[in-house]
């Protein structure tokens, strides 16, 4: 007898997806009709869906296709990285939004990995340069799944800390290559440190997140930290994150 589906909220299910940054912008997003599954728009804000529903936004305010691609976009930028023909792989890829502009700055191809299924993005799943591998515990990662040296590595991960799902896929970077992963400072943190409703509203605490992954990564064999950012917009629950870039000696 087959496992039932996990059921969501839809509008838990943007916010979570990085589609919505708040349920009350998930709200408007419904009530505006631009919520869409394959083709068919939903419209009632606490409608119960599939956790695995393909979902998209038409309308928005960024051309990516998810609020992740703003993010991500912005810190390539910031640090000067040039995407172009590089091999990539990206951690937590859900809806795509990385691995969108990954695309779109030219990579010659992205490994699109996410322990999830079917939340990747129609187009981004059909785009020739993207290789999907869902249901993928990057945790696990080896050479086995990924056959080639990777140049350009990614993290977009919720509920874990990045010490712990980074290391294999940092293995599978070679000399030259770069890391850009988000902080989330939520799940970094000692439970007892994070706020109501799993907001960290502590800038002391910001802090003590940022200097306990540079640090890590400081210490992580052959790779040095390059620097640490705020993201230009707030993760979900309005938290604020960062992006840390480090390079593989």
């Amino acid at each position: 007898m087959a496992a039932a589906k996990l059921k969501i909220r839809l509008d838990e299910l943007l916010v979570e997806r990085g589609l919505a940054e708040s349920r009350n912008q998930a709200k408007s997003f419904i009530l505006a009709g631009k919520v869409f599954s394959n083709e068919n728009r939903l419209e009632k804000v606490g409608k119960i869906v599939d956790y695995d529903v393909p979902l998209v936004i038409k309308g928005k305010d960024h051309v990516w296709v998810s609020r992740g691609g703003v993010k991500i976009d912005y810190a390539i930028s910031y640090f000067g990285f040039d995407i172009g023909e590089r091999v990539c792989l990206d951690l937590g890829a859900s809806t795509g939004g990385f691995t969108h502009v990954l695309i779109e700055r030219g990579a010659k191809k992205v490994y699109a990995v996410d322990v999830g299924y079917g939340q990747l993005d129609w187009k981004i799943r059909n785009s020739a340069e993207v290789i999907v591998l869902e249901r993928t515990n990057a945790r696990f990662l080896t050479s086995t799944e990924i056959p080639e040296p990777i140049s350009f590595l990614c993290c977009d991960a919720s509920f874990i800390s990045l010490t712990k799902i980074l290391p294999n896929g940092m293995g599978l970077v070679d000399s030259g290559g770069v890391l850009l992963a988000l902080v989330k400072p939520q799940f970094e943190l000692d439970r007892e440190l994070v706020g109501k409703n799993g907001i960290v509203k502590d800038s002391s605490k910001h802090q003590l997140v940022c200097e306990k992954i540079y640090d890590w990564l400081d210490s992580f064999p052959n790779w040095s930290p390059i620097g640490i950012i705020e993201s230009p917009i707030k993760g979900a629950k309005g938290n604020t994150e960062f992006f840390i870039a480090a390079s593989k000696l």
